[in-house]
């Protein structure tokens, strides 16, 4: 009888037997080689590992970290309103200021012409090149002669104002130019030119020079006293002659005086008789027929807290009354032209730090600052403030930088906080920032 067993169980029974004991043997422990090797690996992966930490965290927190831009604020074009200056409706003139370049303000013709006795102002600055006189002295002395008595006596005839000589007398240096500048005698500016350079030719000579090398092209000497018409000059050259005559020591002195005792002549007063009044501290007056009354005068004027020293010049007035009376006016309206504009304040904020870590500044003005500024004066601002990744509070930081024509204020700018480093967790967490 055949197997009836299914094909599959005849196959199963036909099978050898498992050999157990092979099994056994071939799952024997591995080798003490393969057991190093392996344990090798395992360790050696651990450490790549932890080389890998300590890496990435020696380079996020050692890594330089990026400056962070300031913000700045938008600046302004800081300008100054227009006020009318009061000119009077004859003659001509300008104003100018020390300190300030070129002329303020002007008015009428400003082409050369005869200034009168304000020429003493020029004849005096170059007796002064010639024979120098320090703030304090008074010169040396000259004894007056006949010829000085013989000049005194033709200025009398020519209708000219003149004081009196006496063949003998003694003056210094100093009372001469008192003596022309104040009671404004022709004959002692004569004497003054003799003196100092020999001859009236001599010196006019020299004035010449001395115009063109202050570059004074609108200005012309005929004579030391400006009683000849041909001395002339501009509104403008005035103005910085003016300037000149201020800045001498012993000159701005004399004209600065209400009287003064001479030997001879006695005591004189300054024919600047506003002399005091609206600030008014010189200079010289002039009067001709052909160039009417004139006075170059300066003033100082209370602006903010500052001292402004005007200089200017009126030219051909109908009389001194009137004159005076202009100066006046027109001064007080030039007091209004200037404005103490304030800059900055301190502490006044420019823009500001953001880091990308979180930390904030701003950006202030170590110091307050403003300008003195005439009429319609614009005052630009630039800021600039370096790049930065961290600084105490007080760190300087850049600059603004204000221009008012061609000043130039500089004021230093500041962080107003502790603008703090990137601490180790945000260093770690943001490898990429």
């Amino acid at each position: 009888m055949g197997d009836s067993r299914p094909a599959s169980l005849a196959r199963r029974a036909n099978r050898p037997p498992i050999d157990f004991l092979s099994v056994y043997q071939s799952r024997q422990p591995l080798s003490d080689r393969r057991v190093y090797l392996r344990r090798r690996l395992t360790v050696f992966g651990v450490l790549v590992l932890i080389l890998g930490i300590i890496g990435y965290l020696a380079f996020a927190v050692l890594r330089p970290l990026p400056a962070t831009a300031a913000t700045l604020e938008p600046t302004e074009t800081i300008t100054q309103t227009v006020t009318q200056v009061a000119w009077p409706a004859y003659g001509n003139g300008a104003i100018g200021a020390v300190g300030f370049d070129g002329i303020l303000s002007s008015h009428g013709a400003q082409e050369s012409t005869p200034m009168a006795s304000i020429t003493k102002s020029v004849t005096a600055l170059v007796v002064l090149e010639a024979m120098p006189l320090r703030e304090g002295e008074s010169g040396p002395q000259l004894t007056l002669t006949e010829d000085d008595q013989r000049i005194y006596t033709e200025v009398i005839a020519e209708g000219g104002s003149a004081a009196p000589v006496a063949v003998g007398s003694v003056f210094t240096e100093r009372q001469l130019l008192e003596a022309m500048m104040l009671p404004s005698a022709n004959n002692y500016s004569i004497t003054l030119a003799n003196w100092a350079y020999g001859s009236v030719d001599a010196f006019l000579a020299a004035a010449t020079a001395w115009l063109g090398t202050h570059g004074f092209a609108g200005t012309h000497l005929a004579d030391s006293s400006g009683i000849n018409q041909d001395s002339r000059s501009t509104p403008a050259d005035l103005v910085k002659i003016g300037e000149l005559v201020l800045a001498h020591p012993v000159l701005s002195e004399i004209v600065s005086q209400q009287s003064a005792d001479l030997p001879v002549i006695g005591p004189v007063t300054n024919t600047n008789k506003i002399l005091g009044q609206g600030g008014i501290i010189g200079l010289k007056t002039g009067t001709t027929r052909v160039a009417g009354a004139c006075l170059l005068f300066a003033a100082e004027l209370a602006v903010g807290g500052e001292t402004v020293t005007v200089v200017g010049v009126i030219l051909g007035a109908p009389n001194h009354k009137e004159l005076f009376s202009s100066v006046l006016g027109l001064l007080t309206t030039v007091e209004a032209g200037f404005r103490e504009l304030p800059l900055v304040t301190e502490g006044e904020s420019f823009g500001s730090y953001t880091t990308p870590w979180g930390s904030t500044s701003d950006i202030v003005a170590t110091e307050s600052a403003s300008v003195l500024v005439w009429q319609d004066a614009t005052v630009a601002v630039d800021v600039a403030a370096s790049p930065l990744i961290s600084g105490a509070a007080g760190l300087d930081v850049g600059e603004a930088v204000f221009t008012v024509a061609d000043s130039v204020i500089d004021v230093p700018l500041e962080l107003s906080d502790d603008l703090a480093e990137a601490d180790t967790g945000w260093r770690i967490t943001h490898p990429s920032d």
